[in-house]
């Protein structure tokens, strides 16, 4: 198996979306990788309002999101890094897992199927069809 130095793990700031972290700090620590939480923020935007401050907003609340996830993570003894970007959520995700680092994605799922799926999208399908690297999906209970 090819060594994997660093993990990426998207976080929605849901509950559902941690389910993956058990299973990402017992891979971390079998391969002794870092794990590089990343959370996309995206605010609405309307006609005529300027965006400004709802971006600030949803970025702020998803740093000190991801501030928490890591300092849990860290007392645990692992090395964590935090990302924030701004967009929409998969292609941020594919975006930052292009980057040479990354090894790895993991992902949950939330498991929609139907007119959910199709209203909603698939966030993990659409990271799985176009990621080029390894995505390992965890479906959320």
């Amino acid at each position: 198996m090819e060594k994997i130095d660093k993990i990426l793990v998207p976080l929605d700031g849901s509950e559902c979306a941690e389910t993956s972290l058990p299973l990402v700090e017992k891979l971390a620590t079998e391969m002794k990788a870092v794990i590089a939480l990343l959370r996309v923020a995206y605010a609405h935007s309307f006609p005529g309002v300027d965006p400004t401050d709802a971006q600030v907003k949803v970025v702020g609340e998803a740093e000190e999101y991801l501030r928490k996830i890591e300092r849990q993570l860290a007392a645990k003894g692992f090395k964590v890094e935090t990302h924030v970007r701004y967009g929409h959520d998969a292609d941020e995700i594919l975006s930052h897992a292009a980057e040479p680092d990354i090894d790895l994605i993991a992902l949950t799922t939330h498991g929609r199927s139907g007119i959910k799926r199709f209203l909603l999208g698939s966030v993990a399908e659409k990271v799985l069809r176009h990621s080029s690297k390894p995505v390992f999906l965890v479906r959320c209970t």
